[in-house]
């Protein structure tokens, strides 16, 4: 199949203006295809050839202005429409399609709890072409109308408002202009929570099994939140005519911004317990989705370079957006734990590229900079902007943008040139700075004294400049364990010179409040002030940014793995942020503990987080921090190095003091088991029995893989590469399953077996298999030479798809790194190099 090239997009922008698309899906003829009818009217606006994109199972007829084309001359995805004349012209295609178990294009899905079917479309990028006929571009934007034949008991959504007519189909209202890859359709036999706000029709639609897990108040409590909330923000009022939100199953991302029909993974329909920081999560995912209902879906961008744009305004407004108009406190903590520490690692490796990259070639290229540069850092970029141009500027500048080019498109300059109107500062060479560049600055600090005072110099290895706070912290009077705010100065790197800072604080804490995004480190007081008296800090965003700094360290072999683990031990016990709590035991017990320290320092890191999440149940018997309870619990389970107690509480199905075992805790109990060699797959197909679900059936595959018997190892390898039978989370799950560093001598003939095996899957099965195959499916706890040798000579080789080879490129970029950690320092040691 064809990739999209600039060029051509740009060549086909120029010939064609498309209008309408009325589009007719029939989802009734089976199991394995779907019938697809599309009629698109256009102009030519001059002579020329040109050509439409799709992916037909079966092509069954093609005319234009009433005339028959050749169905033949369909090439790959490209049917070509020669000789067109200047003018009018209707091109109608009338295709059979099939479903997708990937989730690309019309994802198939059978519900293994009740056998209910639902079908959603995920027509992101180019997949569009799966569904129907199309000029498969952001940039010609055009009014949908769509109609689906479905099932009687289905409902069918879509971008509008649907119907169901007489004849039994299923008809939505025209679309305003959009582009084609946002069209969307969900259908099934959904269980529906409907109401209106500000005279909108709003909806909450899940799979009919996972209706009494779903908690649709809570749900709409936060869209309507960040509905009203962004109508205090933005002048232009929300576009569409309705909105509703489904949750799918086996969906690739997060969600999906479809004007008017948001599709979420329907993992946010909780069937076991979760944190608040989770259900802040899903509050975020949610702002971050509707926020591109106006950046992204009324304005949208013309060509894929500018792909930051959407995703990296949606993920800040989301993150501000939660912070302002719901009831959750800590999503920038959460930010600083997690988002910023996947930009922070995607900017360090050889697959790194500016925010804005200068020129993104194809589709294909395109669809690798949906990583941490575009999402994390590039909302670290925008919240840096907002605070040098102050809100009230900002958001004059982002209405600007709106009202100039609604319904339309528009670039990087268009959109400087918004914000420009609306201040004084160069808003052109700020951008040259933070956009156009690659990598993670470096800030240290340098504490001179003289005469009783002390002055401040910061140290910036990098060329941005840099907004930020600095935290002045003393010890408090009473308590030498806890830290009190004596100042926060702000700085304007490179213009602040040296600052004095009084009395030689007991910490000096960069970008504190983080606002900006770059690695820090610290002086060698304020480090040994960390070491003793970290969970004194007063405020969560602050140890946040010092629990990142530690893990930048640790990562660039600064910091010894066994420091970080001491430093955890000493201070985790003591943390109330859950954000803060279940992104350093995250960290600790799969980077550091599965890469970072040789495998003969294992038993002794795991004995160390088992030891850790103890004194946090001991800590959470009262029953007042459930969500710490419950991820002190799962880590428990994650490290157990010996089976007795994790059986225990599977025989007994509750923890003592509680949590009650609910499915998900008891499949990850038994996938500790299955690695550890105390459980067998009676009582997995016993698990199965009890809980048939989806997640039921993930967590057995997931099982089944962990097992360490050769014949289970064979049968997990044969499914993943062998057959096509997998959906993509079964393939995924299989994936998790099968590497364990417990079972190193077990899997190593697999390591060579991966190199060998990886390629065809991803050519055979497309660009999400091929982004789990390189991301699951490589034996990451293979920490050797041999093992990064392999892969760098795969690397060179010429048949490897571009997801794929971005995924093994970034995977072996971690390996080295895990190398040069173990030979920076070794395990034993508790120091660090003078610059931390």
């Amino acid at each position: 199949m064809s990739v999209l090239t600039r060029d051509e997009a740009q060549l086909r922008a120029e010939i064609l203006d498309v209008h309408r698309y009325t589009v007719e899906l029939d989802l009734t003829t089976g199991d394995e295809t779907f019938d697809s009818r599309t009629a698109i009217r256009f102009t030519a606006r001059s002579d020329g050839d040109t050509f439409v994109e799709l992916k037909p199972a079966e092509l069954r007829g093609v005319t234009l202005d009433g005339q028959p084309l050749d169905t033949g001359s369909l090439t790959g995805n490209r049917l070509p429409l020669h000789h067109l004349t200047a003018g009018e012209h209707e091109l109608r295609v009338h295709a059979v399609m099939r479903y997708s178990r990937t989730g690309e294009g019309m994802h198939r899905f059978t519900d293994p709890s009740d056998g209910e079917t639902y079908v959603y479309t995920q027509l992101f990028m180019d997949d569009v072409q799966r569904v129907f006929a199309a000029f498969d571009q952001p940039d010609l934007k055009a009014v949908f109308d769509v109609r689906v034949k479905a099932p009687e008991t289905w409902t069918v959504l879509a971008n509008s408002v649907t119907t169901r007519q007489d004849d039994g189909a299923w008809q939505a209202a025209p679309t305003p202009p959009i582009s084609t890859y946002l069209v969307a359709v969900a259908a099934g036999p959904w269980h529906s929570v409907r109401t209106e706000h500000r005279g909108l029709p709003f909806g909450i639609h899940c799979r009919r099994s996972l209706a009494p897990h779903l908690d649709a108040d809570e749900i709409l409590d936060v869209t309507r939140a960040c509905f009203d909330r962004y109508h205090e923000k933005f002048e232009e009022p929300y576009p569409f005519d309705s909105y509703d939100q489904a949750f799918v199953p086996e969906f690739n991302a997060g969600a999906m911004e479809n004007p008017g029909l948001v599709t979420f993974r329907d993992e946010f329909v909780y069937r076991s317990a979760v944190t608040d920081t989770e259900r802040q999560s899903r509050a975020m995912v949610i702002a971050h989705e509707m926020a591109h209902m106006w950046f992204g879906d009324l304005v949208t961008l013309k060509w894929w370079d500018d792909i930051w744009l959407n995703e990296s305004f949606a993920e800040y407004m989301g993150y501000q957006t939660t912070a302002e108009a719901t009831r959750f406190t800590g999503p920038w903590t959460q930010f600083g734990v997690t988002r910023k520490a996947w930009g922070y690692d995607a900017d360090q490796r050889p697959t790194t590229h500016p925010v804005a990259p200068d020129h993104v070639d194809d589709t294909a290229s395109a669809l690798l900079n949906f990583d941490g540069i575009s999402y994390a850092k590039g909302a670290s970029a925008l919240r840096q902007l907002a605070a040098w141009l102050g809100e009230k500027d900002f958001l004059a500048g982002i209405n600007t943008h709106f009202a100039r080019h609604k319904f339309g498109n528009a670039t990087l300059a268009d959109f400087i040139d918004s914000l420009a109107s609306a201040t004084d500062r160069d808003v052109a060479a700020w951008a040259d700075s933070w956009l156009r560049t690659t990598g993670v600055d470096t800030l240290v600090p340098t504490i001179t004294a003289a005469g009783g005072t002390c002055t401040l110099t910061v140290d910036r290895a990098g060329s941005r400049p840099h907004l930020l706070g600095v935290g002045l912290y003393d010890h408090a009077l009473a308590d030498e364990g806890r830290l009190v705010l004596r100042e926060r100065i702000d700085l304007d790197l490179p213009q602040t010179g040296p600052q004095p800072i009084g009395k030689r604080p007991a910490l000096v804490l960069l970008n504190d409040g983080d606002i900006t995004y770059a690695k820090i480190r610290f002086d060698a007081a304020s480090f040994a002030t960390l070491r003793t008296t970290l969970s004194g800090l007063p405020d969560p965003l602050t140890r946040a940014v010092v629990w990142n700094a530690l893990r930048d360290a640790v990562r660039d072999g600064d910091l010894a793995p066994t420091a970080y683990l001491e430093t955890a031990r000493a201070h985790l016990p003591r943390e109330t942020d859950l954000a803060i709590a279940q992104g350093v035991l995250a960290f600790a017990a799969g980077q550091l503990t599965g890469q970072y320290l040789a495998p003969d320092h294992r038993p002794a890191a795991l004995a160390t987080l088992t030891s850790l999440c103890r004194d946090l149940l001991r800590r959470t018997e009262d029953g007042d921090h459930p969500g710490l309870r419950l991820i002190a619990v799962r880590h428990l389970i994650d490290v157990a190095a010996h089976p007795e107690t994790i059986t225990a509480w599977l025989a007994d199905g509750t923890v003592p003091g509680g949590p009650e075992l609910d499915p998900e805790l008891r499949w990850r109990i038994l996938a500790r088991l299955a690695v550890l060699g105390a459980t067998d797959e009676a009582a997995i197909a016993a698990e199965l029995a009890s809980d048939p679900s989806a997640a039921g059936q993930e967590g057995a595959a997931r099982c089944r893989a962990a097992l360490p018997d050769p014949e289970a190892k064979r049968a997990a390898w044969d499914a993943m590469f062998a057959g096509d039978d997998l959906s993509n989370y079964l393939f995924t799950a299989t994936a998790q399953g099968f590497w364990q560093p417990e079972q190193a001598d077990l899997v190593r003939p697999y390591v060579p077996r991966f190199y060998a095996d990886v390629a065809a899957v991803a050519a055979r099965r497309g660009p999400a298999i091929a982004t789990a195959a390189g991301r699951w499916c490589f034996p990451a706890h293979a920490v050797d030479t041999d093992n990064l040798r392999l892969g760098e000579e795969r690397l060179r080789a010429d048949d490897l798809t571009p997801a794929l080879r971005r995924a093994l490129a970034d995977r072996l970029d971690d390996l080295a790194r895990a190398l040069r950690v173990r030979e920076a320092l070794q395990p034993g040691q508790q120091g660090v190099r003078p610059t931390t």
